[in-house]
């Protein structure tokens, strides 16, 4: 295909806006689209309804490029999200792979069983199959047979597979290499979630994520195609908050109908349900298809999950085949857009332009074509803070050393350990009834239709937004005197006290910028989050059994904020924010230990002092990875 020919169609798609970026970035269902392309000039389209070794048939667009000149690999890319063709019946997921369509691939796009054209019932996350059963199926036997039916039937291939997707997209490909045909040659794991209940989409540390939690049922599971419940307010924080306990979600609206809202409801624990769905249970012992893991810093959704599955399958990796990409996205993000910027955050360069063009390009082209070199020595993440590209040989870095910032009085934050004697705390009082939004009001609804909302930016809004609130606590240090270079770990260690029986924790470390910021006066000041996490105090001895807390006993907590990689410089300041509700994208912890919350009554729902301890004895703080 004529570079020439393909530069002129998309060279409006190469500039686009940055209110474009905000819709690309979003993967459900919407992934990395351009927008107004006659496609028709470029492929030849055929759709087939393949069918699965139990007889289910799988709707599949395929797309071969006109005038190939050799027999070409094919990337496919399983979904649950429909195909989303336009006016002429071409898929716009074309859009995402603009710049790998000048290498010229056969594309090819699936709906996933029970979704849109394809056949069957659809089961969430579907679980993986035992393998004595012949007959048995699962999201790994539907890509086997339809690389199968592919490398058989689609005229013109060569012979050798690429399985790339974003999101639940990332997931399926995960599934695909866990027994993968042989023609199976590349993969690109995106965005994949690898534990629900620690991680990912629906539970961090066992603390249910609500508004994501219901609002993505009901987009899936009302019916077969995407569905948006219908809010009766903009502000689905208060709508939330009117709906009170968890159970009034089922008497009120959904009437038992979702089956993954009966799940949540019961297995509230870490037990064999979530388990077997775990990618620590899931995953081969080691790697048997070169993988592309891809990440986001800022990932609302599925930040744990990539991340996870590179470390899991970096265990046992002797033919090298584990790769890692990060960079300063949000969920999806590296899909669509320049990537030059993320809410009001620059980044000095096209991040999503450079993946795709730099990364991704060559990683397929590489696998499945014998062209070029490996893009990725090991594990190559971009920088936030120096705004740069850096290669690792592994992640986390082996020359990183760890670093305690402990929490002082007066709102001091430091290196140095505390001296003080007794028991120093600093305190306040968390209220179910008026929870801390985590982002600002008004929460719009997670998708919305007519404008592209809150949801893809939480992560990097100016967190000064609750400094009014007298329910969060935070330390800073004095402006720094020299750059501190995170790469690593990062985990909060809290001595804290309730007097409840039960708590949440939140910690979010944060860059705090100076009050006179030369290169973007905007960001004077501002508050960005860097790493946070949530921890639900039943869980801090089990996952699996949950344990109340004795009220107002000093308890250590051990908080996993994951990893970053993160330049705080000269003059800026660290912050650590420490708060226990985080409202509606976590659910109300009651403060009162019941058995199961999605069982709690409004009764239940108590005011609770907390305390965070910073002394000698209980020297609450945050450890960090530096290198220099």
């Amino acid at each position: 295909m004529p570079r020439l020919r393909w530069s002129l169609m998309v060279g409006a798609a190469i500039l686009a806006t940055a209110a474009a970026l905000i819709v690309t970035a979003h993967s459900r269902p919407q992934e990395g689209e351009e927008q107004g392309k006659d496609w028709a000039q470029l492929f030849d389209k055929t759709e087939a309804m393949i069918a699965a070794r139990d007889g289910v048939k799988l709707h599949t667009e395929i797309y071969a490029p006109k005038d190939a000149k050799e027999a070409l690999p094919i990337v496919l890319e399983r979904t649950p999200y429909g195909t989303n063709d336009d006016e002429k019946g071409f898929s716009r997921k074309l859009g995402r792979y603009a710049e790998m369509i000048p290498d010229d691939y056969i594309f090819v796009f699936q709906d996933i069983r029970g979704r849109y054209g394809s056949e069957g019932k659809f089961v969430m996350n579907r679980p993986v199959r035992d393998s004595k059963e012949p007959k048995a199926v699962d999201e790994g036997t539907d890509t086997y047979d339809t690389i199968d039916w592919l490398v058989k039937h689609v005229p013109r291939n060569n012979g050798r597979v690429g399985l790339v997707g974003i999101s639940y997209g990332g997931w399926l490909t995960v599934m695909g290499m866990l027994e993968p045909h042989p023609a199976l040659r590349a993969v690109s794991e995106q965005a994949s979630p690898a534990d629900m209940f620690l991680g990912d989409d629906f539970h961090h540390n066992g603390a249910f994520r609500l508004s994501y939690g219901f609002e993505y049922s009901t987009m899936m599971e009302t019916d077969k195609t995407n569905f948006k419940f219908g809010f009766d307010r903009f502000d689905t924080y208060d709508w939330y908050l009117r709906l009170g306990p968890l159970s009034n979600a089922n008497a009120k609206y959904i009437h038992g109908t979702l089956p993954t809202w009966n799940d949540f409801a019961a297995h509230p624990n870490y037990d064999d349900f979530w388990r077997a769905q775990a990618m620590s249970h899931v995953l081969p012992t080691k790697p048997k298809v070169p993988n592309l893991n891809v990440a986001g810093w800022w990932d609302q959704e599925d930040f744990y999950g990539p991340m996870k599955i590179y470390e899991l399958m970096e265990k046992d990796d002797p033919d090298h085949l584990n790769y890692l990409a990060v960079g300063p996205w949000n969920h999806g993000g590296w899909g669509g857009g320049r990537g030059a910027s993320l809410g009001a955050i620059p980044f000095g360069s096209d991040t999503a332009l450079y993946f795709r063009q730099k990364i991704e390009a060559p990683w397929f082209a590489y696998w499945l074509k014998n062209k070029g070199k490996m893009p990725v020595k090991e594990a190559v993440l971009f920088q936030t803070g120096s705004d740069k590209w850096v290669q690792f040989d592994a992640w986390p870095p082996r020359e990183a050393t760890k670093r305690q910032l402990y929490f002082h009085g007066d709102g001091k934050l430091s290196f140095e350990t505390p001296g003080a004697g007794g028991e120093p705390f600093d305190s306040y009082v968390s209220d179910p009834s008026h929870p801390v939004p985590y982002r600002p009001r008004p929460v719009d609804m997670t998708y919305p239709d007519d404008h592209p909302g809150g949801w893809y930016t939480w992560l990097v809004e100016d967190q000064r937004f609750v400094d009014h609130r007298p329910d969060v606590l935070s330390w800073e240090t004095d402006e720094l005197k020299e750059d501190v270079t995170l790469a690593g770990a990062v985990t909060a260690k809290l001595f804290a006290a309730t007097t409840g029986s039960d708590s949440d924790w939140i910690v979010k470390l944060i860059d705090v910028y100076p009050e006179k910021y030369q290169e973007k006066w905007q960001l004077s000041g501002y508050q960005l989050m860097i790493a946070d996490e949530v921890f639900r105090g039943r869980f801090r001895k089990s996952f699996e059994r949950p344990e109340a807390i004795t009220p107002g006993a000093v308890t250590p907590f051990t908080i996993d904020l994951h990893t970053a990689n993160h330049v705080f410089k000269k003059g800026h300041r660290i912050m650590v924010q420490v708060q226990s509700t985080w409202f509606p994208i976590i659910d109300r912890n009651p403060q009162k230990f019941v058995a199961n919350i999605f069982g709690a009554k409004e009764a239940d729902f108590v005011k609770a002092t907390q305390k965070i301890y910073r002394s000698k004895q209980y020297p609450s703080g945050v450890e960090i990875s530096v290198v220099h």
